[in-house]
Order: C-alpha cells, then structure tokens, then sequence
C-alpha cells in the first residue's frame, strides 16, 4: 500500500478508472431508459450505484492524476464497484423485459457483490487516513480491522444464495459458519462506521482553526452511510418498520458530503487549479439533491395526511422550493467556499494578523503579511521587497512550500513610500489564466499605507540588530585584546617575578641557621606558590575572555576544551553538538554563557555532572546547560555572573532563561537556555 504521505502520480490509473466508470456509467443510462422500468422505491439503489459510479470515477480521476494515496484507490474501488453494480442492474431490468437476450446469473449477481469493497472501504477505511499523515499504531489497528471487515463481507455477500451464487457453498459446515456470520454484517459495519466518524471528529477537535475544514463533512458523510445499514443492523433485536427508500436516501445524500472532502484534503494546495470547477459542481450537486430530497420527503410525508388522488403535496412542495431555491444556493454556496477555501474567505485583517501572530523578526514578518494577502485574495504571489533588496524575478516560483502555480500575468506593483523617502516595493501577481480584480486593486491601495509601516519596522528591526552586532563585535575585540594583555603581559610577568622570588629564596638557603632568615624563606615559598597559582589563574581568564580555540575551530572545539578542564577539576561535561560555523561575535557570546554556566554548576550546584546541548529547534539555535543539583531556589538573586549571561544573550538578539531542570525531583537542578533566531546567526 503506498505510504500516506505518497505524492506518486498514477495517470494510467487514473484514466483507466475514468474510462470504465464513464463507459459503464453511460451504457447504464441507456439500458435504464431501453428497459423503462416500473417505479419502485429498490430502484432508489441503482441511483445510487450511477451516483457513486459516475462521481467517485471522477473524483478518483482528479485525484491520481495528482496524489496516488491510498484515497484514491479507495475511492476507484468504489467507482468502479458502482459502475460495474449499476450496468449488472440494468442489463438486468432488459433480461427482465427481454427474457431471451443473454444474462447469466453469476454475473448479474455483480449487482450485489461489485460495490461492497468500495462503499464499505468508504465507511471504515477512508475516514481513519484522512487528513494525510503519518499513521498511529491505533489507526493502523482501525485499518486493519476495517480491511478484516470487508474481506469478510464480501465472501459472505459472494456466496449469497439469492444473489447470483458467485461462489456456491455446498459444505455444511461453510454453510454453517456463513450462516452464523450473516447477521453480524450490518452492526459491526455500523460500529465500525460510527468509531470513523468519532475518529474523524476528534481529530478535527485537536486540530488547528486553519486545519480543520473538510474534517466536518468527512464525518457527517461516514456518519450518513453507516446510518445507512442501521435499520439491517438493529433487525435481529429490535426489528424496524422502516420505509424503503430509506437507506437508499441516506446512501444518496452521504455522497454529497464525501467526494469534496476527500479531494480537499487529499490534494490541498494542488486543487489550485481546479477550484472554480469544483466549486460550481459542488454547488449545483448539493442543491439539486437537497432540493431533490426536500420534494420527495415532503411528498411521501404530505401524502399521508392528504387524499390519495390529491396534487396538492406535489404543489406544496413545489411552491416551497421555488420559495427556498436562492437562499439555499446562497446557504450552500457559502459553506462549500468555506470546504474548499478554508480560511481564506476570512476577512483580510485576520488572515494577515494570524500569519503575524507566528512571527516576530522583520524579514520573516513581510513574508507572512505577504502570504496572508496572498491567500486572502487568491492571488498566485505577493512579494514585499525593501529598499535595497534585489528585486524578485518577473514570474516568481512560489516561496511557500506548497503554493499555488507560477504566475503567468503581469504583476501589480505598488510603491511603499514612507513620509520623507520610499522603503520598498508590493507586487502582487494574478493566478495563471487570471487578471486582478477590481477588488484586489483596491484593496492592495489601501493596505499600501499599513504595509509601508511594516517595512519601516522591518528596516528599523533590521537596523537594530546590525548595530547588535557591531556592539558584539566591539566586545568581542576588547575581549581579545584584554585577553592579549593578560595571557602575553601580565601572565608572564607574574611568572617572572615567581622566578625572581625563587631565586631569592635559594640565595637565602645559604644562611639557614638563623631563625630570621628561615622564616623568610618560608614566607618567600609561600609567595612563590601564590604568584604561580595567580598566573595559572590568569591564563585561565584570558582563554574564557575568548579561547583560542573560537578562532581555529569554531564552537564544538572549545566546549571539549572546556569540558577537558573541567574533568580534571572533578566535574564530568557531557557535549552534545554538531560541528557549528557561526559569526564570532556570536559563538564568543554563547561560548561565554556556557562557561559561565558550567562554572556555576562547579561552584554552587553540588553535583558532580552536567549537559551542554547545542542544537537547531523550532524557534532557532538552542543551547542548553542542565544540571540534577540543587537548584537556584526561587528568592536566589542573580550575582554578577548572571547579569554577564544575560548581558551577552541581550547583545545577540538571544532570549536566555534560566529556571529548574526538572519539577518531579527533589533535586530541582538549574537549566540554562538560550536561543538564537534564526535571523541572527
């Protein structure tokens, strides 16, 4: 079975499905309208069969022509079985009227068995993979045991004594167990319907506002067909009087919540094209059949109360539906804008504030407010270029993953002009085969004024973190040239003069019986100790001021470097990081916070290991240093270490915290976290 997450094409597939499923579907029509039946409710089931036939043959079509997703061979299954079940039907309805034509029962009996895999697969397979994504261990479970189902189903529906005997049984003992199986069909095909359409709604629950069209109608589909096979299901115990054309109704109107969902949640983005089609399909289908349904419902309920010879329900009705037929196209209209658009029949404002509300750097902030114009006018690009930027192709590609096609129009550009100079420029391009609207002009001329503000603040966000980093580079240097100082000046003259005092002290070896002069050289080997432990001690600033290290390379070098001196100092460092290149402003700072870190576990957390972990995350760089000690404790009051931390992340553009490592353990420990946006490294 092709993975969920599939983008194969299948056109062979494709057009092989839509050839049967047309051919079988028109040879139908013909036999039906040679044949002219007699009215009878049963005949509702070979609408259906056309019906489930001619859309999902379609559907199917669309669908592997673009994404060959399990879906989609669901839905070809269900095509082709209601094709192949309709065309047995009405060549049936001839062999009736002209018994000496040719029709075999074993395959007229297809009428009953060519439609299980599919209409079955579309009630306890199909709802569990949807939307695409990867499977859980239950939902492959659900499958699993929908698939059981239908295996089950269509053997017992094959070996059918009164429909065409496609496989006879002459066992008794198979006999037997089908016997025992039969009336189990219809409540485990119900139960299993009603946990889809469950599954369905709790995943459309837990999904985001912007992800959740198309989940709706999904459910409330499944949830028609399983009632569909209620009143078979309920019969052993509870049997039902219950009109004929009731089940073959529901069929009917599941089949207007089904096909559009699965085309919009199988394909998305790649729907793009067919959108206007599918729109209006769509709307005529749903109001002819509500229209439909509201007639023969109101008829068969008003023929009940009124005289058996009597048109007035048939007028009635008709009176109500002219009544009602323009706002039920607006009704339906509008929820099928909202099926196949999703959010992007929301106001402007909103579809622009939801992209702002994900962003917060100045580059990444034009992109969405340009995706939220984009998607709220059904435009195939917007592009904000500031000042200076080079400017974007003539027919950009889409910067979205999933975008719609490249332009092919001409584009509209807007210039953004600030109060005393221009700061950019707005270019919006139509869809292929499109021109922009009135409306997108219009609307584009008005939000000039409030994007043109943006690209300030995107200059000005801009101009702030450049001068950031100029400050950190500044830093930096001064770093290095204190670190000069100490490591190449004041590190050897302590040396020296711990020489000097040495020598001293031997000189003084020679007059050893006087008490005095014994005294003095131990005061004088103290002082030697002293001086060589203070120039140990400033070599040791000067490397954290900035290791060398920072400079041949890179970061991953200087924390083994530094977790190697703190090993001999009893703490063990655990390392885990990739090879990282980064500015050497930046890499000086976290390597900074880092050591800072560390030394504060060394010092106060009475522990004896910590974490560094360096690595990319959902918000940028991530860099953390945790410990299991025992904590900072919450009325500890940050010492001048901290404010250094705090100092360098500031100069950065990095957000650091600093808080408990865990909350469950006795031993809180301290978790140093600082992350680094994308945009600043």
């Amino acid at each position: 079975m092709t993975s969920p997450g599939s983008d194969r094409r299948n056109p062979v597939a494709a057009w092989s499905v839509l050839i049967v499923t047309s051919g079988l579907t028109a040879a139908s029509v013909a036999a039906w309208w040679v044949a002219a039946p007699p009215w009878h409710p049963w005949l509702l089931y070979s609408l259906v069969d056309l019906v489930v036939g001619a859309g999902y043959g379609v559907v199917a079509w669309l669908t592997l022509l673009r994404r060959a997703h399990p879906a989609a061979w669901i839905m070809a299954a269900a095509g082709v079985g209601g094709s192949v079940s309709a065309a047995t039907t009405c060549w049936a309805m001839i062999v009736h009227r002209w018994p000496d034509l040719w029709g075999p029962a074993h395959l007229l009996g297809a009428a009953y068995w060519a439609r299980v895999p599919g209409i079955y697969a579309l009630i306890v397979v199909l709802p569990w993979l949807l939307p695409v994504r990867p499977l859980r261990r239950a939902t492959r479970i659900a499958i699993g045991i929908g698939m059981a189902s239908i295996g089950v189903a269509q053997v017992c529906v094959l070996t059918l004594p009164d429909g065409g005997n496609a496989i006879p049984l002459t066992d008794p003992t198979l006999l037997t167990v089908r016997a025992a199986i039969e009336p189990w069909w219809a409540p485990v095909l119900v139960l299993l319907g009603l946990a889809a359409a469950g599954g369905v709604l709790a995943r459309r629950h837990a999904a985001p506002a912007g992800q959740r069209h198309g989940l709706g109608w999904l459910a409330v589909g499944t949830l028609l067909l399983s009632l569909a096979f209620l009143p078979p299901a309920l019969d052993p115990v509870l049997p039902l009087s219950v009109p004929a054309p009731f089940a073959p109704l529901l069929l009917l109107c599941a089949q207007g919540f089904l096909p559009a969902p699965v085309l919009v949640l199988l394909l998305g983005h790649r729907l793009r094209d067919l959108e206007p089609a599918v729109r209006r399909i769509l709307v005529w289908a749903l109001t002819t059949g509500m229209a439909i349904g509201a007639y023969t419902g109101g008829v068969l309920l008003l023929s009940t109360v009124s005289p058996a010879s009597s048109a007035v329900p048939e007028m009635l009705m008709i009176a109500l539906l002219v009544t009602a037929c323009q706002p039920l196209r607006r009704w339906v209209r509008h929820r099928v804008d909202r099926l196949v658009h999703g959010d992007a029949d929301q106001p402007l404002i909103r579809q622009v504030a939801d992209r702002l509300s994900t962003t917060d750097r100045g580059r990444q902030m034009l992109d969405a407010v340009a995706d939220g114009i984009a998607d709220s006018l059904w435009l195939a690009e917007v592009t904000i270029t500031l000042t200076g930027e080079p400017p974007p192709p003539a027919v950009p590609r889409p910067r979205r993953p999933h975008g719609p096609p490249a332009a092919a129009g001409p584009p509209l550009t807007i210039l953004l002009a600030g109060p005393d100079k221009e700061v950019g420029v707005l270019r919006a391009w139509p869809r292929a085969g499109e021109r922009l609207a009135r409306r997108a002009n219009t609307v584009l001329a008005d939000l000039a004024p409030v994007v043109t503000a943006l690209a300030e603040l995107a200059i000005a966000q801009g101009d702030l973190d450049r001068s950031r980093l100029r400050l950190a580079r500044a830093r930096d240097e001064e770093r290095r040239k204190l670190r000069r100082d100490l490591h190449d000046e004041l590190g050897p003259a302590l040396s020296g003069i711990a020489l000097a005092l040495a020598a001293g002290r031997n000189m003084l070896h020679q007059h050893r019986r006087f008490p005095e002069i014994a005294a003095a050289d131990d005061l004088l080997e103290r002082l030697v100790t002293e001086v060589d432990r203070q120039a140990v001690g400033v070599r040791d600033i000067a490397r954290d001021l900035r290791p060398p290290l920072l400079d041949d390379g890179g970061l991953l070098p200087a924390l083994h470097r530094l977790r190697e001196r703190y090993a001999t100092a009893g703490l063990t460092v655990l390392v885990r990081a990739p090879q990282l290149s980064l500015p050497d402003a930046v890499a000086t700072a976290v390597y900074g916070i880092v050591s800072e870190a560390v030394r504060n576990v060394h010092r106060h957390a009475d522990v004896d290991r910590c974490t560094i972990e360096v690595g990319s995350g959902p918000d940028g760089l991530e860099v953390c240093v945790a410990d299991e000690g025992v904590g900072t404790g919450a009325s500890a009051s940050a010492g001048v270490g901290t404010h250094s931390m705090r100092e360098r992340a500031e100069g950065i553009g990095a957000e650091l915290t600093i808080g408990p490592a865990s909350t469950r353990s006795v031993r809180p420990g301290t978790r140093v976290r600082l992350v680094l946006p994308g945009g600043t490294w």
